[in-house]
């Protein structure tokens, strides 16, 4: 077999990973994905290995729960064939590739920057020379937004050519900011230190990321964690889902001038964010997960402090939702708006939130479960239409969902287990974890060295896969829609430029 099968935080030698010739690595992968849709990729990357690159890919098989790896060494100075040829949604990972080491692939349609990483392979391509698609008529017009923009949000620059109101394309340029997160995790020596990395990956997602580090790190180490720990990590990353879900509809009203539900929904967020504060000393939920431990014990005094909070919560966030929905101003501004098709959505690899406005029922919480997620049976929200309207409403849904969930955790609240000691990670091994943030899926993939050292550490944030699904939804709406179709999504800037 080309493969080997593991299940999600399972880690596994290097050595056991399959390494193939590369036309057999294009035909593997690319087959897989072809001849059945419940699989997509969940990471493909690289990483210098004997004077070569070692390319690993993940397939994840969301029907069976399981997780399909196979390898190849590339070198340098190889011209590939493309897996984006055959299959779009791998085109941003080897636009990686190929700007990491500077491998060229002869047939890949959009080989262009992707990070501008401060180590890239090629120093001479400058973020200000990046190379837009542009169309060459009297009749249409570009539009150029960002990077700097309005308010605290961070660089990315959004190039539109229109037709007048009408946008034909958006091309949309990251790549403006690097805080090297993937190589400070080989640099420091510290857990602690590698636990705050993974909390500030991406700032709106300390508990996706978080435990997506400490699950990988324990899978590594051999560490089965208890019940307890579990149920903290089940809990914060629901708490968060709708802390966050509650602000973009806020945000969401912002942008088509409701100030009624900007308002309400932004006061809502904040008895949740408190609550957090309550329980771990920070909004955010920093501090509160960490490998091998449980810090900050969930009581029965905590258990109703927050059963509390959600019933005065959930009374306006219903009342407040009718009065969005009801709203025939609203409704316009949403209803058939930045459209992306189940065909596009499922091309490119969406994930998440946005896959499943398309009709797509991607969730880790299902596909590949982990923590407390077994117990609580969890069934993905879906909707059809791609729409804003869709991904306003799905918000609603799952934010219903997650007290649900969170209310039948807290019904039950496990024994605080003593702790126990973690050990280190084993050499030679790799290691992968797939977490639902409320974005969507977070991949983290390590492997470590003779000594059990950290060698290669690999972050996927859902935007990643996300950002082109934007672009495809803005076309042939006016430009007036960008802002609310933008919010729809509320993807990472800081999580893509790593």
């Amino acid at each position: 077999m080309h493969y080997l099968t593991i299940q999600n935080n399972q880690s596994v030698p290097v050595s056991e990973i399959p390494e193939i010739s590369y036309n057999a690595f294009l035909v593997l992968n690319t087959g897989m994905m072809v001849e059945n849709s419940g699989r997509h990729c969940a990471n493909y990357f690289g990483y210098p290995e004997a004077g070569a690159i070692k390319l690993i890919c993940c397939i994840a098989d969301d029907e069976d729960h399981l997780i399909h790896l196979s390898s190849c060494v590339a070198d340098t100075n190889m011209e590939l064939a493309s897996f984006t040829a055959k299959l779009p949604c791998f085109e941003k990972f080897e636009r990686e590739i190929h700007e990491n080491f500077g491998i060229h692939y002869t047939d890949h349609p959009w080989l262009k920057p992707v990070r501008f990483a401060y180590n890239r392979a090629d120093s001479d391509k400058g973020i200000a020379d990046y190379p837009f698609y542009s169309i060459d008529s009297e009749e249409l017009h570009e539009v150029g937004v960002g990077p700097i923009h309005a308010g605290v949000i961070e660089p990315g620059h959004f190039r539109f050519i229109c037709n007048g109101e009408q946008i034909l394309h958006l091309e949309i340029q990251l790549g403006y900011q690097h805080r090297g997160i993937e190589k400070l995790f080989l640099e420091k020596d510290q857990l602690n230190q590698l636990s705050t990395l993974a909390e500030n990956i991406a700032g709106d997602t300390t508990a996706g990321h978080t435990t997506a580090f400490v699950h990988a790190w324990e899978s590594l180490c051999g560490f089965k964690t208890t019940r307890d720990i579990d149920f903290v990590r089940t809990l914060a990353l629901e708490l968060e889902r709708i802390a966050v879900h509650t602000g973009d509809l806020s945000a969401v009203c912002t942008d088509i001038a409701y100030q009624l539900g900007s308002s309400v929904f932004g006061r809502l967020r904040t008895p949740i964010v408190n609550f957090m504060q309550e329980w771990c000393g920070n909004r955010l939920s920093k501090g509160l997960i960490r490998p091998g431990q449980n810090k900050f014990p969930f009581t029965q005094a905590l258990a109703n402090r927050l059963s509390e909070v959600l019933d005065i919560f959930e009374t306006d966030f219903i009342e407040m939702n009718k009065e969005l929905f009801d709203l025939p101003s609203a409704l316009s501004r949403f209803e058939r708006t930045g459209v992306v098709s189940t065909l596009d959505a499922t091309s490119i690899g969406v994930v998440g939130m946005a896959a499943r406005t398309c009709g797509m029922p991607r969730d880790i919480r299902m596909s590949h479960p982990h923590s407390l997620y077994p117990e609580l049976n969890h069934e993905p929200v879906v909707k059809h239409h791609g729409d804003v309207y869709s991904r306003v409403q799905i918000r609603k849904h799952e934010v219903q969902q997650s007290i649900l969930h969170i209310r039948n955790l807290i019904s039950n609240l496990p024994d605080v287990h003593e702790r126990v000691e973690m050990g280190k990670p084993r050499a030679g091994l790799f290691a992968i974890s797939l977490v639902e943030g409320w974005r969507g899926e977070i991949c983290h993939c390590a492997v470590t060295g003779q000594q059990g050292e950290l060698i290669h550490y690999k972050i996927k944030d859902p935007s990643f896969h996300n950002w082109l699904a934007l672009a495809l939804a803005v076309r042939n709406n006016e430009i007036s829609d960008f802002p609310v179709c933008n919010k729809s999504f509320n993807l990472s800037y800081c999580g893509h430029d790593l």
